[in-house]
């Protein structure tokens, strides 16, 4: 059984390629344009994984995309109009490259790769929680898959048994996780996508001053790790910036402009986000567990890439054994 795995049109296009149940190759197409974060379809990644495994095109059984683009239209169509007629410039800046090309990933797919079988979209969160499990050492175990947002998901758990995956529950946008964090790696003055593990690297520099402001005004926070984000301080629903005038006043003057000089605050945001981040990890990690009586826990996506937060789940967490997806 060959498949050939491809994320495309977002940010890091890859390919991956399985044959019968093992990764022969897999690679971003960064690595060979030497663009960085290209998100333009990697022909070069799928050419070098094709190579890899000695096969052409027409040997291919199966060709997966990372999600599903009828879904993640929804959420877009379904939050410009709540939002409207607030968020018309992003409007109008996404559609074009939805109606010409997202929307028929099929039949671009086909084309493509002269491709006549079967293409499946498996949900973006289904796509982290495999990515996860499958290739761990475990036979059984707990996922936590936590990031932006996928389709509608942005974090989910359940538990991995031999071949199957089975997602237990989920939490849905607008209240995310990824999208708070990115939220302060755009004021911090980083690039959202790509800067994130920068603002993590500046906290230890920083004194926690804002974390009562984060928690008393940004998030309503459960003890089962899930929560609402207070929509009146951000713009990433309907905008073309994640936050606003309103989260600005919160946190003493405008955003940091990109690749000036780095204050204190700055510093003191960056450690007092990385701390609200590693409790609502740990929140999250103890719930898991307990819904799932697992030993093992498996993470993947964006937010799974805070090594210090994972450091955390480590030393404090519940579970006996934990591998996450680089």
């Amino acid at each position: 059984m060959n498949i050939l795995g491809i994320s495309a049109f977002y940010h890091d296009s890859a390919a991956c390629l399985i044959i019968d149940g093992k990764i022969i190759a897999a690679a971003q197409e960064e690595r060979f344009t030497r663009k960085k974060h290209d998100s333009s379809f990697p022909q070069h990644a799928i050419d070098y994984c094709l190579a890899e495994g000695g096969l052409q095109n027409s040997d291919l059984d199966l060709v997966a995309f990372y999600e599903k683009p009828f879904q993640k239209f929804d959420r877009l169509l379904s939050t410009y109009l709540s939002y409207a007629p607030k968020g018309f410039a992003s409007f109008i800046k996404a559609m074009p490259l939805w109606l010409k090309q997202k929307l028929w990933i099929k039949d671009y797919l086909a084309e493509t790769l002269n491709f006549d079988g079967k293409i499946i979209f498996p949900e973006h969160h289904e796509s982290h929680a495999a990515s996860a499990f499958f290739p761990s050492p475990f036979s059984e175990a707990a996922f936590l898959t936590i990031d932006g947002v996928g389709e509608w998901t942005t974090s989910s758990f359940g538990i991995g048994h031999g071949s199957q995956i089975e997602i237990m529950s989920e939490m849905r946008f607008p209240h995310s996780l990824g999208l708070l964090y990115s939220a302060f790696t755009y004021f911090t003055g980083f690039r959202v996508n790509s800067g994130e593990y920068k603002l993590m690297g500046l906290a230890p520099y920083g004194e926690p001053e804002y974390v009562k402001t984060i928690t008393d005004h940004l998030i309503d926070l459960k003890e089962d790790g899930s929560f609402k984000l207070d929509m009146k301080y951000f713009n990433f629903a309907a905008g073309l910036s994640m936050t606003n005038t309103h989260f600005a006043k919160l946190f003493d003057g405008p955003a940091r402009k990109p690749e000036s000089k780095i204050t204190q605050r700055e510093m003191n945001i960056a450690r007092s986000i990385q701390i609200v981040t590693e409790d609502i990890l740990l929140k999250m990690v103890r719930y898991v567990h307990s819904q799932t009586n697992q030993k093992n826990l498996v993470m993947a996506g964006g937010v799974a890439l805070n090594c210090v937060g994972n450091g955390r789940i480590l030393r404090e967490g519940p579970f006996e054994n934990i591998w996450i997806q680089p």
